[in-house]
């Protein structure tokens, strides 16, 4: 059974904002730089750090777009995003273990923030699948300032990609 890391595996998480202020805020691209992931022709398991989500950039128009955001920022979103919104003290990992592999779907069962359902995603490539769901579903607020007037959209994506 192959086994790999965030050294060999790639996590992304992207999310989106929105409300009357959005045109101050940024899409991100977020990485996980704790993850341990172990893959069969059948199966596949994964476990994150919930704190181990890092910003990589800003997005625009769905391309990086690293010189809209101040580097020294990104520390708070990582801050707020495993305090405020995953609350990794209290939900340390994120899992997700497949019941179902095909050329097209991956489903399994995603825990997140102490809760399962059921998740498919669709697979991009050969080793990439996508999948997109509600924060809500999971029992996470989706992280607001400015009184509601910034906030993240309630769905977002996450892009799992293993070698080769």
């Amino acid at each position: 059974m192959p086994r790999y890391d965030a050294s060999q595996a790639e996590l992304l998480v992207f999310t989106f904002k929105e409300g009357i202020l959005s045109a101050m805020a940024h899409d991100l691209k977020l990485r996980a730089t704790t993850l341990e992931l172990e893959t069969t022709e059948t199966s596949v398991k994964l476990k994150v750090d919930a704190s181990s989500l890092r910003v990589v950039s800003p997005m625009k128009d769905g391309a990086e777009n690293p010189s809209a955001l101040p580097r020294m920022l990104y520390a708070e979103i990582e801050k707020n995003t495993a305090g405020d919104v995953l609350n990794a003290k209290k939900f340390p990992a994120i899992t997700f273990e497949s019941t179902a592999l095909s050329e097209t779907q991956v489903i399994g069962k995603l825990t997140l923030h102490g809760t399962t359902r059921e998740l498919t995603g669709k697979r991009t490539a050969k080793n990439t699948a996508e999948f997109s769901f509600d924060q809500r579903d999971f029992g996470i607020k989706p992280y607001s300032a400015m009184l509601g007037t910034l906030k993240v959209k309630p769905e977002v994506t996450i892009r799992v990609t293993i070698p080769g």
